[in-house]
């Protein structure tokens, strides 16, 4: 399996170590819009989990602007979390950046729009999330409108700092103030699904296991 560690953040780590679908459930009981739409892993072996930095993308103006030179500027722990208004025509990532980031150690990207020269992606192990991959560059076609804002990545509004954590079954993302209660709930929930794993297992009834520890209501939202 391919993964990026993440860089001495507790809450990231311990966000990292749950399964996906366990954080999905811990975001519906809390009331948490969380699960990114359509944003998926290039390979299914990769994951990634860290502390977002934005920047979102509009049609180019009379200027035509750039794509932007950001990537020098993240820190370990960071993650290039790109709004690219979920267009498929137009990348907004590709070979250079997927060096200049695997080299820096940046745990992965997250694109809300398509990447480009995924060979090298694959090549280096360096975990990129988004809609799919063509070839067509974004230069004079989009532009880096404004950094460290709050974006939107398959539907679910990010703000700078807001940990994302990503796996073969997609990526959902956590804001910042609720990461130890969203960590709390999924862990929670994990340790109930082992209880009826395990139940199972051992020769019991999957309803019966179910029901001895209120599985129905694991993901219903806390009142």
């Amino acid at each position: 399996m391919t993964t990026a560690e993440p860089a001495g953040d507790p809450l990231v780590d311990g966000l990292a170590a749950q399964d996906i679908s366990h954080l999905s459930d811990a975001l519906d009981r809390l009331g948490i819009a969380g699960q990114c739409a359509g944003i998926r892993p290039l390979d299914r072996s990769f994951r990634l989990a860290g502390r977002a930095y934005t920047i979102r993308y509009v049609p180019v103006g009379l200027s035509r602007g750039t794509v932007g030179d950001y990537i020098d500027d993240l820190a370990p722990g960071q993650i290039p979390v790109l709004d690219n208004s979920g267009r498929l025509d137009a990348t907004v990532w590709g070979d250079l950046l997927t060096v200049t980031a695997h080299r820096k150690g940046l745990p992965g990207t997250v694109i809300d729009g398509i990447c480009r020269d995924t060979e090298r992606s694959l090549e280096v192990g360096y975990p990129i999330f988004s809609r799919g991959q063509w070839m067509r560059t974004g230069k004079d076609r989009v532009q880096a409108d404004a950094y460290q804002v709050p974006v939107s990545i398959g539907g679910v509004r990010i703000e700078p700092g807001d940990i994302l954590v990503g796996g073969a079954d997609g990526l959902v993302a956590v804001p910042a103030s609720r990461a130890a209660e969203v960590l709390d709930v999924a862990m929670r929930i994990a340790a109930s699904e082992e209880r009826i794993r395990a139940a199972v297992l051992a020769g019991g009834r999957l309803d019966e296991a179910r029901t001895a520890v209120g599985y129905h209501d694991l993901q219903h939202r806390a009142q």
